[in-house]
């Protein structure tokens, strides 16, 4: 029987699972590239969806924290998570017309309503999710929403290109089929207060509006005809709004936001172009100029190529749509004749970050260059509206203007309040918004009498996760998974990337396979026993494990070689019966010394034991704990 144990040792879980801790939502990503290795397609949906009410849209536009965590990049190129998490929620997720009873499957329970009333304030992605795992727990969940659409900046701000506004509907439908009320044009501030909220029995209250509000450049000419916000683009276009933006724009910025400006913004000739993810701000607003009708689109930027907040991915593509980045260069002043932008007068950034790292950037005098422009728009940051905050809501902001939460709860200082996403923590990406949205229905439930250990997800907290051990099973990787490169993604040609035509294209059953093979199983470990369990016969030193890895990560070093701890030495010691070096007591002995980050899990070392005293272990996490 599977052996189940709790560990709280942060290196082991980086070393087991580094794709779900980087997860800010903690999805066991291993276990369902896994799955799909194997082609158990609707299992690994499954794995994905249950801690993800946003699982299909991440599969397109998420930043893929778990990539970077990815234990096969230091090999060679990390897993594309991504890629594979849009391949199956392309069969299985909403895009599959997913309803109120493929939930129930996903998660294997009905939701029964336990009267308790609880208020959204934001329908983007971390109040939806919040709305989301509330409606699971029964509670009655109404959701206010300031805009004309639901999403956020996931409708109002991704371009379309990235993500189609069909599976951002689906996937909010996937939400509200759970019970879940949502009411649009109902703006805090404007239309309701706090007060009025909880005069209507609310007994909690999530406030997630998001960051809507460009941040201005304070440089002389930002007051001309021509002079845009990035979120004002990319909100009027994503509603269908066309905007005039001339033959030649320039973007300033260099986040992702930019990028999409200027990429869409060039194809203006389509105008029903519309979404965003990541608040970064730069190539987003760059690459969709360049779908807004724009002939010519430049971006300019403080950072070099390399410093850019944008990712790699998103800079080569705008580089292959002809964008033109222009790296270290500052604005120094907008030039404009009869009150119409006519040009951008730069200046040369020497630095951007000082000795400490803080942003102080430093500039060349005399190295102004101008840049002729039809349109120019501020990619620079956004930051959220408060004005609506009263004095007797006790909601208390940080110098930062975002709202003050302990970031264990996301209470804030008035009681029953909690808020999250950007309007708390400043732009970050959509995971991340997910995340404190799931966190604040576990607050508000606790809060409600629902406990403290209340879990609608996999049991990971601070740290800590509940691990099944599954050591009975025959051990076998694919030849040459180790020597496997990265599967490209497909994606459109560039001559035909034009108006909302998506350009990734995503996977095949082929292709998700081979990827998924490259997997490293970083959960499956080598497991030195002190006697083989098939043969009765204890470890005879033979080395055969250390000659046979492929890797060189298995060492058999004679103890009196291994300098430890105190607690370690007392363990060896009396545990094991080892001398080590520096001890005084007599006798001999070996350790067996693994480097786990090399080790690549091909389970060479398990074979090519003679007196089977290594076996391969799988460990997994327990199944997510449900609220009946």
């Amino acid at each position: 029987m599977p052996e189940q144990i709790r560990f709280v040792d942060a290196a082991w879980l980086d070393a087991n699972f580094p794709c779900m801790v980087g997860c800010p939502v903690h999805t066991e990503a291993g276990r369902y590239v896994g799955l799909i290795e194997e082609g158990r397609f609707r299992e690994a949906y499954h794995v994905a969806r249950r801690p993800n009410p946003f699982a299909s849209i991440c599969g397109r536009v998420c930043a893929a924290p778990c990539e970077t965590a990815c234990r096969r990049g230091k090999l060679d190129e990390p897993i594309a998570i991504r890629a594979l998490k849009r391949f199956v929620c392309e069969r299985f997720g909403v895009e599959s017309m997913v309803d109120l009873e493929r939930l129930k499957e996903v998660f294997g329970k009905s939701v029964r309503k336990n009267g308790i009333r609880v208020a959204v304030v934001g329908a983007g992605p971390a109040g939806l999710s919040c709305a989301h795992d509330l409606a699971l727990l029964g509670y009655e969940v109404t959701v206010y929403e300031s805009q004309s659409v639901a999403g956020g900046m996931l409708r109002l701000g991704i371009p379309e290109y990235r993500l189609p506004r069909e599976l951002i509907r689906l996937e909010i439908n996937a939400i509200l089929s759970l019970g879940v009320d949502l009411k649009l044009n109902a703006a805090i501030g404007r239309d309701f207060t706090l007060t009025d909220l909880r005069r209507e029995g609310f007994r909690a209250v999530f406030v997630a509006i998001g960051a809507h509000r460009s941040r201005d450049l304070r440089v002389e000419g930002v007051e001309l005809d021509g002079v845009l916000r990035a979120v004002d683009f990319l909100l009027n276009m994503n509603l269908g709004y066309r905007v005039d933006l001339g033959r030649k724009v320039i973007v300033i910025g260099g986040g992702n936001v930019a990028i999409d400006v200027a990429r869409s913004a060039a194809r203006q000739e389509k105008s029903d172009v519309g979404p965003v993810t990541e608040v970064a701000e730069a190539l987003d607003v760059a690459r969709s100029a360049i779908r807004f009708g724009a002939k010519e689109v430049h971006l300019v930027c403080l950072e070099d190529i390399h410093e850019m907040p944008a990712s790699r991915e998103e800079i080569q593509d705008a580089q292959e749509e002809h964008i033109q980045i222009h790296t270290r260069r500052g604005p120094q002043r907008i030039l404009g004749t009869g009150g119409k932008v006519v040009g951008l007068e730069t200046v040369t950034c020497t630095s951007v970050f000082d000795g400490t790292g803080r942003f102080n950037p430093q500039f060349a005098p005399g190295s102004g260059e101008v840049m002729d422009a039809d349109t120019i728009i501020m990619a620079i940051g956004q930051s959220s509206d408060l004005s609506w905050v009263r004095p007797e809501d006790g909601i208390e902001l940080t110098p930062r203007s975002t709202i003050k939460v302990d970031p264990r709860t996301l209470a804030t200082t008035a009681p029953g309040i909690y808020a999250g996403g950007d309007v708390s923590f400043g732009p970050r990406n959509a995971i991340d918004a997910v995340a404190n949205g799931k966190k604040a229905a576990q607050s508000i439930h606790a809060s409600l009498g629902g406990g403290p250990d209340a879990r609608v997800e996999v049991a990971f907290h601070e740290r800590e996760i509940e691990i099944v051990v599954a050591n009975t099973r025959a051990y076998h990787r694919p030849w040459g998974y180790e020597q496997q490169g990265r599967v490209p993604i497909p994606a459109l040609p560039i001559g035909r990337r034009i108006g909302v035509s998506q350009i990734e294209l995503g996977y095949g059953e082929d292709e998700a396979r081979r990827e998924a093979a490259r997997c490293l199983h970083c959960w499956e470990n080598t497991i030195f026993n002190e006697s083989g369990e098939e043969t009765g016969s204890e470890c005879i030193l033979c080395g055969m494990c250390s000659d046979i890895c492929p890797e060189s990560c298995i060492e058999l070093v004679a103890s009196d070689r291994i300098a430890a701890d105190g607690p370690l030495a007392g363990e060896m010691s009396g545990t094991y019966g080892i001398t080590i070096a520096g001890t005084s007591e007599s006798g001999s002995g070996a350790v067996m010394i693994k480097d786990e980050d090399l080790c690549i899990r091909c389970g060479l070392c398990a074979m090519r034991c003679p007196v089977a005293c290594i076996t391969m272990e799988a460990y997994a996490a327990s199944e997510p704990m449900m609220i009946e």
